[in-house]
């Protein structure tokens, strides 16, 4: 089962996405979630960093929650989340 002890996170310019990871005992995973799902989750979110950053923070449970419905055991080291996920 995967957990989300780790409130880090970050906002990847590129991928325009929230980077956080979730961790199954010794494995660790990756995870993005991509600004159409913030927007989806927080319409009123500003379309920047700051704003997607504050997006994710305040939707945290239900982020990490479609996080765990996705995490497939040592299947890939990274998941994209999109707003269908939502």
């Amino acid at each position: 089962m995967i957990e989300f002890p780790n409130y880090s996170r970050s906002y990847d310019r590129t991928r325009h996405a929230v980077r956080f990871w979730g961790y199954d005992s010794a494995l660790e995973a990756s995870f993005f979630i991509e600004e159409d799902a913030l927007r989806r989750l927080q319409p009123d979110a500003r379309p920047n960093e700051s704003g997607f950053l504050n997006a994710f923070d305040s939707n945290r449970d239900v982020i990490c929650a479609a996080a765990a419905r996705a995490y497939v055991r040592g299947s890939r080291g990274s998941y994209d989340l999109v707003a269908a996920n939502f």
